[in-house]
């Protein structure tokens, strides 16, 4: 029997857990072949049975913990099918570790093996730090809906209207919607037929202020006893400031369409992060873990080693909410956002703060140069920046950017990342135009999962220069 046919679906067996992936799956071997194991904990000893084999490794489920590994630990998860808290069952002490870990081996994969990981910054919370959430809705047979998040890698939509880490205030709100459309018998969207109408429910909270914003995201523009519900709502929560419709009637995975109209009240939040006032409207980006962002910008701030005369550009900026925390310390700040709404949140919170030396620009991030040159335009001046922000989304920034950003041979770059891999892949392109690398930071803005957050300057070389025409 060849090795690849020694393992069998069902088959059960009993596994030494060697290591435990960002997925949250330990990691063991049956017969020389890579075993992936749900529910499972580096340092276990479990029996589990095999669900699915492929050519160069399987998966299994924990039927039963033989041996429980020092790193367990109790979770308050009821929903563990949805796969959001891939760490809800070790320690936090552990899950530390591993994040350390993870950054510096995908540095170490990318031939980058000497950089420096520092240990993790955590606030030290790991439950109800989540300021947003959005959940899918789906209809039950029989009749009713289901509200929750989806299964890992599907559109299966598991019951979890209770998530230990969304913002406390979410889930008596998710409750009582679920009573009002069954009430009114308002039927969720069904993916296949394109039959239905809510799609999702969607809440941001304000940590620092107690506002609460909800969107319901409808296949259709229009909401069945909208005035009930309305009122319901705005009796029963009274954090509430606003409550909106986003219209989506496309068969797509994008969450939230172009449309958004509000039903009462304001179509945007209000929070305080770093001592800066946002208005932060729904599609706007804005960081969900409201303190570890606050450790995580200090620690930008820092990396940026400001002395009040630079000029910093902020991109992929989003609300503004970077920039801003940092606009007392330089002499301009310039900030690109893609999202119209975010751009216009972010003029109006420089307003609103009484900062008049920041300016922001409605563009892709990677369109920069083009956007830099039409600002230059306008001033009548060059525009050279000190200080690059980057938060670029996970897929990292693309190579154009990236090469633009080298040529104007700023001092300092400070790049923000939600995603190790694509903050790695983009240092070593950023070293090889002349950069020098600085210690990473990782943060721990998303505990109970494996994403984690970095932070990194890097410092032009003295032998590099603008190659860029003033």
């Amino acid at each position: 029997m060849g090795e690849n046919d020694m393992l069998t679906k069902n088959m059960l067996c009993e596994i030494q857990i060697t290591d435990l992936n960002n997925l949250g799956f330990g990691v063991g071997r049956v017969e020389g072949k890579v075993v992936f194991v749900s529910g499972a904990v580096d340092g276990d000893l479990v029996e589990a049975r095999i669900i699915r084999v492929n050519s160069g490794y399987a998966i299994a489920r924990t039927e039963r913990v033989l041996l429980e590994s020092k790193h367990r630990s109790p979770s308050p998860c009821a929903a563990p099918g949805c796969g959001g808290c891939a760490y809800r069952h070790i320690t936090q002490a552990h899950e530390a570790e591993l994040k350390e870990n993870y950054v510096r081996e995908v540095f170490r994969k990318q031939g980058m093996a000497d950089v420096t990981v520092l240990p993790l910054l955590t606030t030290g919370e790991r439950y109800h730090y989540r300021n947003k959430a959005q959940y899918p809705v789906a209809p039950e047979k029989g009749g009713g809906l289901r509200i929750g998040f989806y299964a890992p890698k599907s559109h299966r939509v598991v019951a979890a209207e209770d998530c230990p880490l969304q913002d406390a205030t979410f889930a008596p709100i998710v409750k009582r919607l679920h009573a009002l459309f069954d009430q009114y018998k308002i039927p969720a969207y069904e993916e296949e037929t394109g039959d239905g109408l809510v799609r999702h429910i969607y809440l941001r909270a304000g940590k620092e202020s107690g506002e609460l914003l909800l969107a319901l995201v409808l296949n259709g523009d229009r909401l069945p006893h909208a005035e009930e519900i309305v009122s319901d709502l705005r009796s029963r929560f009274p954090s509430l400031v606003g409550i909106l419709i986003n219209v989506n009637r496309e068969n797509t995975n994008v969450i939230c369409g172009d449309a958004w109209h509000t039903l009462w009240g304001k179509g945007t939040m209000v929070d305080t992060l770093c001592g800066v006032e946002l208005e932060i409207s729904p599609a706007a980006f804005y960081q969900v873990n409201h303190d570890a962002a606050e450790l995580l910008y200090r620690r930008a701030r820092e990396l940026a080693d400001l002395h009040g005369d630079e000029l910093l550009l902020d991109l992929f900026c989003g609300a503004g909410s970077i920039g801003l925390s940092m606009a007392d310390g330089v002499r301009e700040v310039i900030g690109i956002e893609i999202v119209e709404s975010a751009v216009a949140c972010a003029k109006q919170n420089a307003a609103r703060n009484g900062i008049k030396n920041a300016s922001f620009y409605c563009g892709d991030a990677e369109d920069t140069e083009k956007l830099l040159t039409a600002a230059e335009t306008a001033r009548g001046e060059n525009v050279r920046p000190d200080v690059v922000i980057l938060d670029p989304p996970r897929k990292g920034c693309g190579e154009e950017l990236l090469a633009y950003i080298a040529r104007l041979a700023p001092k300092r770059i400070v790049y923000i990342s939600c995603n190790p891999d694509t903050l790695a892949r983009d240092c070593v392109t950023l070293t090889a135009s002349g950069y020098q690398m600085g210690e990473v930071t990782p943060v721990d803005l998303f505990p109970c999962t494996g994403h984690v957050e970095s932070v990194v300057c890097l410092t032009l070389r003295r032998s590099q220069k603008s190659v860029l025409q003033h």
